[in-house]
């Protein structure tokens, strides 16, 4: 009751009365990860920025898986130009594998940085789980830009910072389609890059467990992995063209879009490589 009170007085703009209403809330037991994030976008808003983190670092010692937290943190961070924003949302994703914001502000941050695998990667995982979102025609956009981005290189591995076995395994099967990616980058060519990539990490049978690669696996097999391309890239390189597929692929794109209606994505807990 306190705390949606509290929130109340938040959308009004009356800071005042939300921390009045919060504080007290935050030092009993029931408190829970919802009250701090709540307290500290009061005080965020009220422009005390140095009691908005308080709060988020306070919440986050009670509750230390809480992916919300992580996410406000840094976002306060990223706000204050703090490079220890990306810290917190990969903690977040670390710990917190099915909240979808971390992956968000991560995938975003890594396209400024030219992380550009792990900028695709937590994109790509995001628009999975918001696939209705707001923002998710910016992060298709964004995945666009970050294969062209990839692809820019002439030796993927040569390229790249990262060497840890993920990543290493990834580049090298990126790596064997830059003869593809030179005709261009565009939803067909990287329908065809993205259909030998999966192919050809799962012909390794020590390749790691991934989430994201298994689902593409799964859309292969089900028919429907030109589909699901034409949904990320699709509208994103040329929307008329995306429209007169549609037009034409009207069953398979139906069917794929029943298919992701029938899923919910999550990640594995285990599955963290970064």
């Amino acid at each position: 009751m306190g705390k949606d009170l509290a929130l109340s007085y938040y959308f009004q703009r009356d800071n005042a009365k939300a921390m009045e209403t919060i504080n007290p809330l935050l030092d009993r037991e029931e408190a829970d990860d919802q009250s701090f994030q709540i307290a500290g976008m009061i005080y965020k808003q009220a422009d005390v920025k140095k009691d908005a983190e308080k709060m988020y670092k306070k919440g986050l010692k009670k509750f230390p898986e809480s992916g919300p937290l992580y996410n406000e943190l840094g976002e306060l961070q990223w706000e204050q130009k703090n490079a220890e924003a990306i810290k917190q949302w990969e903690k977040g994703i670390e710990t917190d594998p099915s909240y979808s914001k971390n992956y968000y502000n991560a995938s975003r941050y890594y396209s400024l940085t030219g992380e550009k695998v792990w900028s695709l990667i937590y994109a790509e995982i995001f628009i999975n789980m918001e696939p209705l979102s707001g923002k998710a025609p910016e992060i298709k956009q964004l995945l666009l830009d970050g294969y062209k981005k990839l692809f820019s290189d002439a030796n993927l591995l040569a390229a790249n910072k990262e060497k840890t076995v993920f990543i290493k395994n990834y580049l090298k099967s990126m790596n064997a389609q830059t003869g593809v990616a030179s005709a261009g980058i565009n939803t067909e060519t990287l329908s065809m890059i993205r259909t030998r990539f999966v192919l050809d990490w799962y012909q390794d049978p020590g390749a790691l467990s991934f989430r994201l690669f298994g689902y593409q696996q799964q859309l292969l097999k089900e028919g429907l992995f030109e589909a699901y391309n034409q949904w990320i890239f699709g509208s994103s390189q040329n929307l008329s063209a995306y429209q007169a597929w549609v037009n034409t692929h009207s069953e398979e794109y139906n069917a794929f879009l029943n298919f992701q209606k029938g899923r919910i994505f999550k990640i594995n807990s285990k599955e963290y490589y970064k």
